[in-house]
């Protein structure tokens, strides 16, 4: 049957007909609020409908009249105190010691104390009420009335129901009924599967809208080994899905005007524009088939993805700049690099703008090419290798100053010189800038510094000597020979261009992380993810749409802000706080919940939570959504045997759905390309 089939057919369940089967009764309510509801339920009944897990849904029924069209949708918790409970338990004390059985076959209690202490108490949340609106039946995640508790009869819902339960949308951006859904996995309600193994009609399918996905920040928290990537693949291929069914192309977005393009999702919710993804591949896993599952995104999608990496590999694109024709993006590396620096001179040397001046502002365009050749002389004295077509350099000098370096004045910068020899001009000027006739000539008559801030800045950088003529007592451009591994001799794009030019174009892209310098692992991140923002945000501003870009963070505690981080500018920061206007969608994925900054949680919208192993991290989880009915579940079951097993909300759900991730595989691949 076909995903739409599916889909209508699920659509079509009425729970408030289909939903009270007496075979599936469950029991009646004892008490009932806006928030809980507790019931007494008996032994026979909890075997005949197999078993009611802590998380089950239950629907309620009022019986006392027909015209009250509503069932009230309960969640399993929790046993409930019982009035009898402890006079229960006074007389089961006293049959224990008298050592007599007491169930089953060979129980010698009478009928009616056996009866008696069949009955136990169920604790139940209310998530919310179904009732009928004209023809179709809605959902309302709370109560807007109750009855007495009595009047109610409590039932297990079958398969057929429990899809229609587990697959509300709560949201009008998400128009259920079509082939856009995605399956994502099969409902699961408890590690142990005694029951469930056994009844093929408990495999409720749950499905997703990409719409939740797209554009929003979903979290994936859980333990190594407990599904997470394969959580995060299985995204990977709903979006894939949803973005070939784009009816418009890149040259559309390029040439159209915002708004023409008001909606980011065509009337049946498939994305206007093909969906680009991009996947910091911490661990290798996604670019690189491994033994734990053999299944990699580029094996699955090898026409759609280019892998980059920072070492040389076979198959992947090398992140490499040439620092010294890609001035802008090699800057923008060493900037990221120096960030922690504390030297005041190191700070000064970040803050200085090397962006092209109009060149018909002739004395700022001079001031500026000396900068460039300042900087340039710094990457060659760090020992950047020099481009093959770039023996020398040009900037302006003049006569002067030329016989200052070289008395005999046979060297003009203006004709070229060597890279070598425009150290020793820059380094002779600093040298030579306190006491010099010509630069304090010029503080008189022009009323400002021959050298400005920046170019001062450089050139304390290139020489090591905080003060002109003074001693190299600061490390300068050595600072610089830690990242020289990122440089390249050729090449004249950015990679971060061509990335972009990908992403827009509806490709995977894939950084391979896995080996290297963490620090330049770090780097690589902030770097594309800075880019990408901001070419997405000046689409924006200039009224272009974008199309949907897709983050994925594997290791996220490894690369987003800490918990107590305040500074809200971080690029991770401001994807998660304005990502959502520009398209950009967020997809991290960690085992530490509690050192992820408050600002991403907080604007977190879809959760999928496997298992976890300590208090700190579920002490964070209750703060959001329903989690906490599951807390107690999410730290004890195993990650061992439960991979896959997650608790999920998604945008467009009302409530928290527990569900076992169907399992990514390549082999469907074939259908795909």
């Amino acid at each position: 049957m076909s995903t739409i089939d599916k889909i209508k057919d699920i659509m079509a369940i009425d729970p408030l007909v289909q939903g009270k089967q007496e075979e599936l009764f469950v029991g009646h309510p004892f008490s009932l609020d806006y928030n809980k509801a507790n019931i007494l339920v008996c032994d026979d009944d909890k075997e005949r409908v197999k078993g009611i897990s802590q998380g089950t849904f239950l629907l309620a029924f009022y019986d006392n009249e027909e015209t009250v069209e509503e069932a009230i949708l309960l969640r399993a918790l929790a046993p409930a105190k019982l009035p009898t409970d402890s006079a229960m338990i006074s007389s089961m004390i006293e049959y224990y010691k008298d050592n007599l059985p007491t169930s089953g076959k060979t129980s010698k209690l009478d009928d009616f104390t056996r009866y008696e202490f069949s009955f136990s108490g169920l604790e139940c949340r209310v998530l919310g009420t179904f009732y009928r609106n004209g023809k179709k039946v809605e959902f309302g995640a709370d109560l807007e009335n109750f009855y007495s508790a009595h009047h109610y009869s409590v039932y297990k819902v079958n398969k057929a129901v429990l899809q229609f339960i587990v697959n509300q949308r709560d949201s009008s951006d998400i128009i259920p009924g079509n082939d856009n859904e995605f399956s994502i996995g099969h409902v699961r309600y408890s590690s142990s599967l005694r029951f469930q193994s056994k009844d093929i009609n408990n495999d409720a399918e749950v499905f997703i809208h990409p719409a939740d996905l797209l554009g929003k920040r979903t979290a994936l928290f859980g333990m190594t080994r407990t599904g997470k990537s394969n959580t995060v693949k299985k995204v990977i291929e709903a979006t894939v899905q949803i973005s070939s069914k784009s009816k418009q192309k890149l040259a559309e977005i390029n040439e159209g005007k915002l708004e023409e393009h008001l909606q980011s999702f065509d009337p049946q919710g498939a994305p206007k524009f093909p969906v680009g993804q991009i996947i910091f591949d911490v661990n290798g896993e996604y670019a690189n088939a491994n033994l734990q599952d053999g299944n990699a995104i580029s094996d699955r999608y090898e026409n759609d993805v280019t892998r980059y990496s920072v070492l040389h590999k076979v198959g992947f694109i090398v992140m490499k700049v040439n620092f010294y024709k890609q001035i802008q993006s090699g800057f923008e590396l060493v900037k990221s690099f120096l960030y922690d620096e504390n030297g005041d001179y190191v700070k000064s040397l970040l803050a200085i703008d090397l962006t092209e001046p109009d060149s018909s502002d002739k004395s700022a365009h001079i001031r500026w090419e000396r900068k460039i050749a300042a900087y340039l002389c710094c990457l060659h004295a760090a020992k950047f290798p020099l481009p093959p077509d770039m023996e020398t350099i040009r900037f302006s000098g003049n006569d002067e100053l030329n016989k200052l370096v070289w008395s005999e004045g046979t060297l003009n910068p203006n004709n070229g010189i060597s890279f070598d020899n425009a150290i020793n001009w820059f380094t002779t000027i600093w040298d030579n800038y306190n006491t010099h006739k010509h630069f304090t000539d010029y503080r008189t008559k022009k009323g400002r510094e021959w050298a400005d801030e920046d170019l001062k800045a450089l050139l304390v950088f290139l020489t090591r000597k905080r003060t002109p003529g003074g001693a190299a007592n600061v490390s300068g451009y050595q600072k610089l020979r830690g990242i020289v591994e990122q440089h390249t001799s050729t090449g004249t794009k950015a990679f971060e261009e061509e990335i972009i030019e990908k992403l827009r174009a509806g490709k995977i892209v894939i950084i391979d992380l896995s080996q290297g310098n963490p620090k330049i692992q770090e780097l690589y991140s902030e770097i594309l993810c800075q880019k990408i923002f901001n070419h997405s945000m000046n689409r924006f501003v200039s009224n272009f749409p974008n199309n949907f870009i897709q983050f994925y963070f594997e290791e996220a505690h490894n690369l987003f802000p800490k918990k107590d981080d305040k500074d809200l500018s971080q690029i991770y920061n401001r994807i998660a706080k304005e990502g959502a206007k520009l398209n950009l969608g967020m997809i991290y994925a960690t085992q530490e919940v509690s050192s992820i900054s408050a600002n991403i949680l907080k604007n977190t919208q879809n959760w999928f939570i496997a298992h976890l192993n300590n208090d700190d991290e579920i002490k964070e989880l209750r703060k959001y959504y329903d989690f906490d009915d599951f807390a107690d579940a999410l730290i004890r079951f195993s990650a061992k045997n439960d991979k896959g097993f997650v608790r999920m909300k998604t945008y467009s759900n009302p409530f928290v759905v527990p569900v076992q991730i169907n399992k990514f595989s390549i082999e469907t691949s074939k259908k795909d390309n």
